[in-house]
């Protein structure tokens, strides 16, 4: 069996019938979340039941500043949410994205995928699914995003992810409106990328996109992709990082291939992504930019009982 999630960057590899080893990775070195989808797999939960666990405890302990409630808000000093979880076995997907006042959205993701025959509900739509389902609507903000929010405000509204439009989205907060045959700086866009300070309202990332922030499918393999969700999900790289493995390549051969893919057209984006394939083996790779030389990624299995940091040089 194999599932796999991609919400606030974690994925979870688990293959019954050749070998008996359940696997946990998650990128970035967030501890606390693999060590919990590990337990909840040690205790006898099912895959879902551990891939749930190590999301949620992501999402309460807000993992690295920008998961869960409270992070980074949008470009009116909301936080909204994405999730997304998937089945490899049967193809089932479940998927929120823009998930507002709710603050368990993988959750609400699994949710979608148990309890409706729907593939992604968004925005305030799936807010309201959530409080059916018995989901509890909480205010997301707190003083540490409020703070950011009101810097970002003061500092004229920068990082600003709008382009064509006037008046001048560098040096003005709008409101803005259409301007015809701007010419625009290559590299304007890809300013604090990781953050996503104060995005446009109602942006969605690549967490729940299908084949963008994770894919996974038992026959091959599982993967799931973490930085830029603007410029990644342009190339379904989860996907490609599973056909890949699918084909014969090794897991971290799939991975560097996919950022590879990526690199081409954008040569300095943030980003990188996580694989594992059915024998139980797995990689990482990253795009090698100023503020991203090695990637950082976690892992527990039966042979080391506990979530281990694993690395890898970005190329």
């Amino acid at each position: 069996m194999l599932l796999s999630l991609h919400v606030f960057l974690l994925m979870l590899y688990f293959r019954l019938g050749f070998t008996s080893l359940p696997l946990v990775i998650n990128t970035w070195p967030f501890k606390s979340a693999t060590a919990a989808a590990w337990h909840a797999l040690q205790s006898g939960g099912s895959v879902l039941d551990a891939v749930e666990e190590g999301c949620t405890r992501c999402e309460v302990d807000q993992c690295d500043g920008t998961v869960g409630f409270g992070g980074s808000p949008d470009e009116t000093g909301e936080t909204t949410l994405d999730a997304m979880i998937m089945n490899g076995n049967s193809m089932e997907v479940g998927a929120v994205a823009n998930l507002r006042r709710i603050k368990n959205a993988i959750g609400v993701a699994r949710a979608v995928m148990e309890r409706t025959e729907h593939t992604m509900l968004v925005g305030e739509s799936a807010s309201v699914f959530a409080e059916n389902m018995g989901f509890v609507a909480e205010d997301l903000t707190t003083n540490e995003s409020l703070n950011v929010f009101s810097q970002w405000l003061k500092g004229n509204c920068q990082p600003n992810y709008r382009k064509n439009v006037s008046p001048d989205p560098s040096a003005s907060c709008g409101p803005y409106g259409p301007k015809a045959a701007q010419t625009q700086s290559p590299d304007s866009a890809f300013y604090f990328l990781w953050f996503n300070t104060c995005v446009l309202y109602g942006r969605v990332g690549d967490s729940p996109i299908i084949g963008a922030g994770a894919y996974a499918d038992s026959s091959a393999g599982a993967a799931a992709a973490t930085g830029d969700g603007d410029i990644m999900m342009r190339f379904l790289p989860s996907y490609l990082a599973v056909e890949l493995m699918r084909n014969g390549a090794d897991p971290s051969a799939a991975c560097k291939s996919a950022i590879s893919r990526i690199k081409r057209h954008y040569s300095d984006f943030f980003g990188a992504i996580i694989c594992a394939n059915t024998t139980g083996h797995y990689g990482a790779a990253c795009n090698r930019v100023p503020s991203l030389t090695e990637f950082h990624y976690m892992v527990a299995d039966s042979e080391s009982d506990t979530a281990v940091l694993k690395s890898v040089p970005c190329f």
